[in-house]
Parts: structure tokens; sequence; C-alpha cells
């Protein structure tokens, strides 16, 4: 038994920091992938099938394969809790437990996941200067912006269903494809100096 000098604290076992989430195998797979046809030559990209299919962690939507995907969001909700837990001081910059309710969120969390782990994989602090310094507070910014104070304490309701709905109705669609169409058969095109147009 370790005697404590008399006047200190016990000691906290906690750590001070926590390591970033490292993502799982299928990503780690995709990022792979993705840095290999990254770093080929020109001639060898040509011989890549399939390189527009490979999967963007950084872009769940491109992420088709279901295990990869639940893997990215097993991956995305590790990454949340780090952020809220490790980033985060005020609650205005804590990211709410419904952002998967919320596609804007989905999309943007997944970007600084991307970020966070490539500047963590950097072999100097030039890109995590840059995370913490532009990405993390770009994001908390448009994030509050968006959100406002609509999911402080529960998730709310879309606000802006009601402009999505009106948006997607057949007469909006119509009205717009009438004006799409009206605007391209009134229109002069502009002609280049060979005669074709622009």
């Amino acid at each position: 038994m370790s005697m404590q000098p008399p006047g200190t604290r016990p000691r906290d076992s906690t750590p001070m920091v926590l390591p970033f989430p490292r993502p799982g195998r299928l990503i780690q797979d995709a990022y792979q992938d993705l840095e290999v046809a990254a770093n080929s030559s020109l001639q060898r990209l040509s011989t890549f099938s399939g390189l527009d299919d490979l999967p963007r962690p950084w872009d769940p939507a491109r992420c088709t394969d279901r295990d990869l995907r639940l893997e990215l969001w097993a991956w995305l909700d590790a990454v949340v809790s780090w952020h809220n837990h490790q980033q985060v001081w005020d609650a205005h910059a804590t990211i709410p437990a419904c952002w998967p309710h919320h596609p804007h969120l989905v999309h943007q969390i997944a970007v600084l996941a991307d970020q966070r782990h490539h500047a963590g994989q950097a072999l100097t602090s030039d890109l995590l200067e840059d995370w913490h310094r532009y990405t993390l507070p770009a994001f908390t910014d448009r994030m509050n912006n968006q959100l406002r104070e609509h999911c402080a304490d529960s998730h709310q309701p879309w606000p802006a269903q009601g402009r999505h709905s009106r948006y997607q109705a057949e007469s909006s669609r119509a009205e717009r494809q009438g004006r799409f169409e009206s605007d391209t058969s009134t229109w002069t095109f502009p002609q280049t100096a060979t005669g074709g147009r622009l």
C-alpha cells in the first residue's frame, strides 16, 4: 500500500485523453483500395475496373455493401461519442444523440471522421492542426446554424418538411419542367469561334 504525501490528491487512473476511434477492418480495406488507386499512375489507373464504384467512407451513400455500411455506422457513432467527450466543453458544440435522423449531419459527420482519421495517420501534425483550426470549428458552426435549438432536449420533427413536400409534389415538378423546357426552347445558345455551341 502506497502512502500519499500529506496534502496531495489521490491519483486519477482515467487517461487524460482518449484515442480517436479506429475504423473497422472493412473501412480500412476501403481506405487501402482508395490509397492504391490514388497513388497509381494514370496508365495503371486505366486498368482499374470499377474505380467509380469504390466505396468512400466520407460519403456514406457510396458505401453500398451491407456489412461495410453497418461498420461505417458503428464507427461514426464511436466518433460522435469521442467528439462529444474529447472535443466539447460547452453543450452547444455537442452532436445530438438523434444525429442519425438528420441526413445533413450524417454527411458532415462522415467527412469530419474521415478528415480526423487522415490527420491521425499523417507523419506530421499539419493535418491535425488544420482539423482543429478549420474543420472542427466549421463543422460546429454549420451544425449550430442548421439545428439551432431544435434538438436540444429531444429530437424534433424536420422543420423544412412542408417545403420539401411541396418541392416534391407533382404540380411543382411539372411547373419546373415546363420552365426548363421553355427556357431551352427560346434561348439562342452562343456560338463558338468554330461555329459550334458553347
